[in-house]
C-alpha cells in the first residue's frame, strides 16, 4: 500500500512539473506574486523610526537588499540618514515625489527587495499610486509617518496607506505632562500650544514638540475666533497621471490594540 501511495505522489509531482514546463514553453502567463505594504504610524517620539530601522536590520540579516527614502525638505541635499531616537541610523535618499523614487529604483535595476519610505505624511497622493505600483511588482514596501498633525487632524496620505496596508503597527509614546499613553503631537510656539493659523510644517525637536495624551493635548485659541472641528490634512498631489496601477481589492481588517 505504501508503495502505491509513493508511486502516486511521484506521478502527481511529475505531472505538475511537466505542466509547469509546458506553460513556460508555450508562453502561458504565470500569475506574479504581489508584494505587501507595512505601515508604521503614531505621534512624535513614539519610536516609529526605531521600528523602521529594526525591520531594515532584520531584512538585511535575511540577505534582502533594502533601499530607504525620505522627503527632501532641502532640495540641495541628495542623501540623508534615518535617525532613530535610540541613536541607530540608516542611509536614505532624499526625494520630492513618487516619480523620484521610481527613477532611483530604475537606475539600480530590479535587485531591490525592500523599499522603505520615512516621513510619508509629507508626500502627495502620487506616492500612494507609487506604492501600489511597487506592491504590484512584488516589492515589500514599509512606510512610516505621523498619523495626525499638530491640530489632531489625519495627516496627509498616512491614513490612506494605513487602510491599504497588509500589516499596521500603531506606535505610542508617553505623555510629556502626565506620563500616560500618548497618541497626539503637541506643538508649542514660544511655550504655548500652537494655533490653527500657525504653519503646518515646522521642523524641530523637544523644544517645539511634545507627545501628549488626549486629555493633555491642547490647541491654541485664536483671538476672537471659535476653533472649528479639524479636517484632514492632505498635500496636493504632484502628478495625477504619474502612475497607472490597476485597482486591487485590499483586505484591511486591521485593528491595532488599545
Amino acid at each position: 500500500m505504501k508503495t502505491i501511495v509513493l508511486v502516486g505522489i511521484s506521478f502527481l509531482a511529475l505531472t505538475v512539473g511537466s505542466l509547469s514546463m509546458a506553460g513556460d514553453f508555450w508562453g502561458f502567463p504565470h500569475k506574479k506574486k504581489s508584494g505587501k505594504i507595512e505601515a508604521i504610524a503614531g505621534c512624535m517620539f513614539s519610536g516609529k523610526t526605531d521600528e523602521l530601522i529594526r525591520r531594515i536590520d532584520a531584512a538585511q540579516h535575511a540577505h534582502k537588499k533594502v533601499q530607504a527614502f525620505k522627503h527632501a525638505f532641502d532640495t540641495r541635499v541628495k542623501e540623508s540618514m534615518l535617525h532613530a531616537h535610540n541613536g541607530s541610523s540608516f542611509g536614505a535618499i532624499c526625494i520630492m515625489s513618487g516619480a523620484d523614487l521610481i527613477a532611483h529604483l530604475d537606475a539600480q535595476g530590479d535587485d531591490v527587495d525592500v523599499i522603505v519610505i520615512d516621513e510619508v505624511q509629507f508626500f502627495g497622493e502620487e506616492m500612494v499610486r507609487c506604492v501600489d505600483k511597487l506592491v504590484a511588482d512584488g516589492k515589500r514596501v514599509i512606510v512610516a509617518g505621523l498619523d495626525m498633525d499638530f491640530l489632531g487632524r489625519p495627516f496627509g496620505i498616512t491614513p490612506t496607506l494605513l487602510a491599504k496596508a497588509d500589516k499596521v503597527t500603531k506606535k505610542e509614546a508617553r505623555c510629556f505632562i502626565c506620563g500616560r499613553k500618548a497618541h497626539f503631537t503637541q506643538r508649542l510656539v514660544n511655550g504655548k500650544p500652537a494655533k490653527p493659523s500657525d504653519p503646518l510644517i515646522l521642523i524641530g525637536a523637544e523644544e517645539c514638540y511634545q507627545a501628549r495624551c488626549r486629555d493633555c493635548f491642547e490647541i491654541g485659541q485664536e483671538e476672537g475666533i471659535l476653533v472649528q472641528p479639524a479636517q484632514s490634512t492632505t498635500f496636493v498631489e504632484d502628478d495625477p497621471e504619474a502612475f497607472n496601477v490597476p485597482s486591487q481589492q485590499q483586505n484591511t481588517n486591521t485593528h491595532p490594540e488599545e
